[in-house]
């Protein structure tokens, strides 16, 4: 058994503070409540304890944005100087790798070596991809056609103002990246919202943009609870922008809240991934693929695969695959090397997980393997395989986001296209066939934004993701991703 990785003095140091609200350049205690405990779900025990940020709080750091924004101590900079700044950003996240990878294990039971060589690299690399965009950013012009007059067109892409970016617990640091690096590039202001459960990675970037030259009051970061301080900034007057990823219920009151002034959103919401795996596959790989799809980060992945749907004559070995993929997995904490799948996020969560699962046991579905949460200190679950589940059960149609996943027979590709697109979601899809041209025909046919051939769940910053029906609007990454930052003006200017 290897030896347990031993968090380092300056993640020990960290745990040990006062954590604080930073609210327009300066770090506040929250006024929002007692200090409540953050717990390590691999353990069940508290790792610190934080005061959520008041109302007041928000509406200050809106304020604070707003402020900045408008006297342009960040969108009024060079192009080169932001690129500067946020390569700056990618270095010092590079620098204190370890310490943030530590973090997001004790805070969000990550298995520590996928946090550092996955997570934290691929926040460091999200900000130096959209540095790259800063002098990059393209206008462009046309040619009116008023009769007897001359005219010069420009379009121009400009910063929407104040953002207000709301980021889950299962990806803390690399979510709050994705949405801080594009809006940053941008020009926006910036009040941040960390998931109530898991704030300590996205306060620790707080320092690193601080350290590496972002102006006071241009991002401020308010821990605390979503349904309060979430609300709140939705309905804010002077936010811009919402930019949200989380469930489909919350999405769905976000909008009702930004309807105020009718503000930009976009929303990356909830999935129910369906996994398409033919005849031709290549086998192993394609196991190998669907099980990592399912049970990486215990299913806590808006992209899980949980519909796994094999053509009948792979069926069996593909469900045995799993199955077996499933029982021989690891559990345990992420800080012990020898793990290969950590805990829920919380006690709640494996709650709403158990029930789903029983809910399929009761419907008919048949259970392959696991189906019970684990014994013992922290909030861990048995990686649960079930066959047999039909398209209207519950653990077909509602998102587990838990390491669950059905595994259903299809004969024609429109069967599987067909099984594939009953869902009231569309967030990411995976097709496995050795024939691409029909990889490509029914990665066309599948009603979901991000599909991958041969592979799933694989990150690229070029692509932009987010999803179709009630996975979302709009998307992340890529030059998308930097525009839903932006608003488009359109100039004419009479030339005689």
């Amino acid at each position: 058994m290897s030896k347990q990785h031993t968090i380092s003095q300056a993640a020990a140091d960290f745990l040990e503070e006062e954590h604080r609200a930073l609210v327009g350049g300066r770090w506040m205690t929250g006024h929002g409540g007692d200090p409540q405990p953050l717990i390590d779900p691999s353990t069940g025990n508290s790792i610190a304890r934080i005061a959520p940020a008041s109302i007041e709080q928000a509406d200050a750091a809106v304020e604070a944005a707003r402020v900045a924004f408008h006297d342009r101590r960040w969108s009024g900079q060079t192009p080169a100087q932001k690129q500067r700044t946020l390569l700056r950003v990618a270095e010092l996240i590079e620098r204190d790798a370890q310490t943030l990878a530590e973090l997001e294990t004790l805070n969000g039971g990550k298995l520590y070596a996928a946090a550092l060589r996955g997570e934290v690299a691929h926040a460091a690399e999200t900000f130096r991809y959209y540095a790259g965009w800063c002098t990059k950013l393209p206008g462009a012009t046309f040619e009116p056609s008023v009769p007897g007059q001359r005219f010069h067109g420009l379009i121009r892409h400009e910063p929407l103002g104040v953002a207000a970016q709301i980021v889950p617990w299962n990806g803390p640091l690399v979510m709050a990246c994705w949405k801080l690096a594009p809006a940053l590039a941008a020009g926006c202001s910036c009040v941040l919202k960390p998931a109530e459960l898991t704030p300590l990675t996205a306060l620790y970037l707080g320092r690193l943009l601080l350290e590496a030259g972002v102006p006071e009051g241009v991002v401020s970061i308010l821990p605390g609870p979503g349904g309060k301080l979430g609300q709140r900034l939705a309905r804010h007057p002077q936010v811009n922008k919402v930019a949200f990823t989380g469930s489909t219920e919350v999405g769905k009151q976000l909008l009702a809240d930004a309807r105020g002034n009718l503000k930009r959103l976009s929303l990356e919401l909830g999935g129910k991934s369906p996994v398409l795996i033919f005849n031709d596959a290549n086998l192993p790989r394609a196991i190998a693929g669907a099980a990592d799809a399912i049970f990486s980060n215990a299913g806590q992945v808006c992209v899980a695969g949980s519909r796994v749907y094999a053509q009948a004559g792979v069926y069996q070995e593909v469900l045995d695959g799993l199955a077996d993929a499933a029982g021989r997995l690891k559990l345990g904490p992420g800080l012990n090397p020898d793990s290969q799948m950590g805990p829920l996020i919380s006690a709640s969560h494996r709650e709403s997980v158990r029930a789903l699962v029983e809910s399929g046991i009761r419907e008919g579905a048949q259970l392959v393997t696991g189906g019970e949460p684990v014994s013992g200190d922290g909030f861990f679950y048995s990686p649960t395989v079930f066959t047999g589940a039909g398209e209207d059960m519950r653990i077909t149609r509602e998102e587990v986001f838990g390491p669950v996943v059905t595994v259903t027979p299809f004969e024609t590709a429109n069967d599987a296209i067909r099984q594939a697109n009953r869902s009231r979601y569309g967030l990411a899809a995976s097709v496995w066939t050795r024939d691409l041209a029909r990889g490509h025909q029914v990665a066309e046919s599948l009603e979901s934004g991000i599909v991958w051939i041969n592979s799933h769940g694989i990150p690229e910053l070029s692509m932009p993701i987010g999803g179709y029906k009630q996975s979302g609007w709009g998307r992340e990454h890529g030059l998308e991703g930097l525009k839903t930052y932006m608003e488009t003006k359109s100039i004419m200017a009479r030339l005689d």
